[in-house]
């Protein structure tokens, strides 16, 4: 299990928003690793919703991370839950 931790670490998690305007790249320690915002949407005055955008880009991003993570663990335990990892 140690080990697929590590290995999740390593790896790279993306998510989208807005239609993939906004796009969030992590690792698996949950550090956003790169931002990319497409310049059509930069309007100062729609400001919160870039903010918005940014959120639910990084939130989609921490959701693949679990869905993998949660998959990658099923297949290392066949399905048995251990309480407190992950």
């Amino acid at each position: 299990i140690t080990a697929l931790q590590a290995d999740l670490e390593q790896r790279e998690f993306k998510g989208t928003a807005g239609g993939g305007v906004v796009e969030v790249t992590i690792n698996g320690k949950r550090n956003v690793l790169d931002l990319k915002i497409a310049p059509e949407i930069v309007n100062p005055e729609e400001i919160e919703d870039l903010q918005d955008l940014v959120k639910a880009a990084f939130n989609a991003a921490v959701d693949n991370l679990d869905e993998i993570s949660d998959a990658e663990m099923q297949k290392l335990t066949g399905g048995v839950s251990f309480p407190g990892l992950f």
